[in-house]
């Protein structure tokens, strides 16, 4: 069973979910949120295509799409996203503080461009007979 757009409108709801951790300044879930965004999408790709990809890290998957000449900007975004996965979660990321304490609000709005980029150009290889 090919789950694609099930996958596609869950990574377009976590995008839109990112813009209210933006608007609440939650700048480090913003970070992991479009994260989150941007893998389902690429994911949905993959299996719109027939095949899976596994883990969570978005640059090698946007990599294994070599046919569709990924642009190099959006591996950089992939690059990005991909830094936002562990350490906007978890204490021990960084050497003291909280998560809070390491993002703030150009981050979270460059970490929601990446995504917004990521997706789009999944959505438009997925429009794609």
């Amino acid at each position: 069973m090919n789950r694609s757009r099930d996958w596609l409108a869950q990574a377009l709801r976590d995008l839109e979910k990112a813009k209210t951790d933006i608007q609440f300044e939650y700048w480090e879930w913003a970070c992991f949120t479009t994260q989150q965004a941007a893998e389902k999408a690429v994911k949905a790709l993959h299996m719109a295509r027939g095949a899976d990809a596994w883990g969570h890290a978005i640059t090698p998957m946007l990599r294994a799409l070599k046919d569709l000449n990924v642009p190099p900007r959006l591996i950089e975004q992939a690059q990005l996203l991909d830094t936002f996965y562990i350490p906007t979660r978890y204490p021990n990321g960084f050497p003291e503080g909280k998560p809070a304490d390491y993002f703030n609000a150009p981050k979270a709005q460059e970490a929601f461009d990446a995504a917004s980029a990521i997706i789009r150009f999944c959505q438009d290889h997925l429009a794609r007979p």
